[in-house]
């Protein structure tokens, strides 16, 4: 690939990433830990991830169990939950946490689609203005001499990556929006 054109490659790639790292923070009415990922824990003083304090696992396929190495944690871990946006109440027996996530309704369900189209929509977005952005300073080079056949090539070659991503995009949203409707 084109040198010109791989620094706009990894800008894409990031947005790409990025939105497949949001999906895995939305619960499918299945236990996923990821769903912990930006919560944050009061220890000592210092906000830490929650996987860097205790341990996290799956035991049953609706439920999430932290077990902090630090039992003083326990109702640190518990208000830092109560505090994010994941919508589960934690329940505590002294030693671990457990989460049990409820089954989705199929209007929570629908709601979740909509979300994830949405962030789809802005990630694709965000690939068309990179792509702008690269077109935009593939015309300066004009100035540089480059021929203009050269500049084509480079936006075409420009466009094929835009298309592999918004493909990869368009992907992503459907496997996410039938993993969300499968009850």
């Amino acid at each position: 690939m084109d040198a010109r054109i791989e620094g706009y490659n990894d800008k894409m790639k990031k947005a790409y990433d990025y939105l497949i790292s949001d999906y895995q923070t939305i619960r499918a009415g299945r236990a996923n830990p990821h769903v912990l990922d930006k919560i944050k824990v009061d220890y000592y003083g210092t906000p830490t991830p929650i996987q860097q304090v205790g341990n996290i696992s799956v035991p049953e396929p609706r439920m999430i169990q932290i077990a902090p190495w630090d039992k003083s944690l326990i109702k640190a871990v518990e208000k830092a939950i109560l505090a994010s946006d994941v919508g589960i109440t934690p329940s505590n027996d002294g030693a671990v946490i457990r989460l049990v996530f409820p089954e989705l309704t199929e209007e929570r369900r629908k709601e979740l689609v909509k979300d994830i189209k949405k962030k789809g929509e802005d990630a694709k977005v965000a690939v068309r203005n990179i792509r702008r952005d690269g077109n935009d300073a593939l015309k300066k080079l004009s100035k540089e001499d480059v021929s203009e056949d050269e500049i084509k090539d480079l936006e075409d070659k420009l466009q094929k990556v835009t298309d592999g991503y918004i493909k990869d995009i368009d992907a992503a949203v459907d496997n996410k929006s039938k993993e969300i409707m499968t009850v």
